[in-house]
């Protein structure tokens, strides 16, 4: 379809496409990343990411936070947009 189009309707359509491709990705890998998330929530004494927030600005500091913040964003970007993860 995008040799068909040009201009704004070809950004459009380009934006669609990469819409589609996270919907896409979320629904096959959502499930599994948010049993993961909540596991690392737990292993880290909390059962919401609200409550780990609010620790962190409280000044939590644990061995594994980073860590797990690393994972959460690796499953966001898994999602969002796999080639970054690709780049390391």
């Amino acid at each position: 379809m995008l040799p068909a189009v040009e201009g704004r309707v070809r950004f459009h359509t380009r934006v669609a496409v990469n819409v589609l491709g996270m919907v896409e990705r979320e629904l096959d890998l959502g499930p599994e990343q948010a049993a993961a998330h909540a596991a690392r929530l737990g292993g880290l004494g909390f059962a919401s990411d609200a409550e780990l927030a609010a620790a962190v600005r409280g000044g939590l500091d644990h061995p594994a936070l980073v860590a797990a913040l690393t994972e959460a964003v690796r499953d966001k970007l898994a999602v969002a947009n796999p080639a970054y993860l690709d780049r390391e």
